[in-house]
């Protein structure tokens, strides 16, 4: 445990060291935590070894930074402000994540008709293609103080998408499933993977608002809403465990939904008090959960990466671009909105790694050969796409003139 302490510790070291040289160099600091997570993952240094990320207490500690991660989600999140663009939202990331699927659907069915593999094959893929990572690109957010409609957009977009994205998962897994191993996935666990991140959320962020709303000082108010963070994680954590047949609950949804109560009861000139205090919380939220996403990744696989590699990358950009655009066009969104946004959206969700191992797990007895088509195709991806995407949207965030604009706005 110790030694385990110790290392976690030497490692987010050396991770902020790697995001203010990367800064250093005109780059996102977030790249530099995430180029630090694969080197000192068990691929490279070690230092981070397979050990300590398959923990128990490791995976708790980055679902509390995950529900951490949502108070800045939640906290933007203030329906007074948002009334006029809710609709807009769900447009947005309804068509950006549909049209993703479909696109890396029917590319790799196209494929696999052809090479007589399982045309089915592509439709886990699709599915996989969907979840976008928030980390990243919120990350970029918060370092170069981006404001605007892109912004804006994304912030609520973010955990929005990957929710639906296990959701569409799951459905496809239930079609799957019977398929390649007599099994299925209940239909009632899509209901619940909205319902319960939901309800805690509000049940915490309501009695949070309760008590702040008494406390006159900015400093507690900052402590309670940490230990509300700890409550809302620990709430969803049980309900992941005892009351999910399969764990896949969002904590970064409860934490969203946790910080969004509260936000849109509390007095705005308070709330942002508050804020200001959770603000390096949250940052140090961002640099483990990037840092994680590193972790697992085998930058060999750069090396190996092939033609199955290539496509998924290219039509999952295709999908999330074109859709966000066509999102925009249809809810008669800003410009920049329509132009960028899919840039911004390009990093790959670490859900995706769960989803993939769910899929293999899934491809069992005659199917089982095609469970390493699925690994080393999202595995391999999943590196080289988080590279390019990070600095894709630090370009998305630049070229829509958001760059610096909190700062002047306040």
């Amino acid at each position: 445990m110790f030694e385990m302490l110790i290392r976690l510790l030497t490692v987010v070291l050396l991770a902020v060291i790697a995001g203010k040289v990367a800064a250093k160099f005109k780059m996102p600091a977030v790249l530099g935590f995430l180029i630090a997570g694969m080197l000192l993952g068990p691929y490279a240094v070690n230092l981070l070894t397979q050990d300590i990320l398959d923990n128990s207490m490791y995976h708790t500690l980055i679902e509390l930074m995950e529900c951490g991660m949502g108070l800045m989600l939640g906290s933007e999140m203030i329906w007074r402000k948002m009334r006029s663009s809710g609709k807009q939202i769900v447009v947005i990331t309804l068509a950006q994540s549909l049209m993703t699927f479909a696109v890396v659907s029917l590319a790799f069915s196209a494929i696999f008709y052809f090479m007589d593999i399982p045309v089915f094959l592509g439709l886990i893929f699709g599915g996989i293609a969907l979840a976008t990572a928030p980390a990243p690109a919120l990350s970029i957010v918060s370092e170069y103080k981006t404001d605007g409609p892109v912004t804006r957009t994304l912030i609520p977009l973010a955990v929005i998408d990957d929710v639906l994205a296990i959701c569409v998962f799951l459905l496809v897994m239930s079609f799957i499933l019977p398929i390649t191993s007599g099994g299925s996935v209940p239909k009632y666990l899509i209901i619940l993977i909205v319902i319960f991140p939901v309800l805690i959320g509000l049940i915490t962020g309501g009695i949070t608002a309760f008590i702040m709303k008494k406390i006159r000082s900015e400093k507690v108010c900052a402590i309670t809403v940490f230990a509300g963070v700890l409550v809302t994680a620990a709430m969803t954590a049980l309900a992941n465990h005892y009351l999910m047949p399969v764990p896949v609950l969002n904590f970064m949804l409860s934490g969203m939904v946790y910080s969004a109560t509260f936000a849109n009861i509390l007095d705005e000139k308070k709330l942002e008090d508050i804020m200001k205090y959770c603000t390096p919380s949250i940052s140090a939220c961002f640099a483990l959960i990037v840092l994680n996403l590193g972790a697992p990744l085998d930058y060999h696989l750069i090396l190996g990466a092939g033609i199955f590699t290539a496509v998924y990358i290219i039509a999952r950009a295709a999908g999330k671009i074109g859709g966000a655009a066509l999102g925009a066009q249809l809810s008669h969104a800003p410009a920049t909105v329509k132009k960028y946004l899919g840039l911004v959206i390009l990093p790959h969700s670490g859900v995706s790694l769960v989803m993939t191992g769910i899929a293999i797990s899934a491809l069992t007895g005659d199917f089982e050969q095609y469970g390493n088509i699925v690994r080393g195709t999202i595995a391999a991806a999943a590196v080289i796409n988080e590279i390019i995407a990070v600095f894709l949207a630090r370009q998305g965030f630049k070229a829509a003139g958001e760059m610096g604009k909190a700062i002047k706005c306040k």
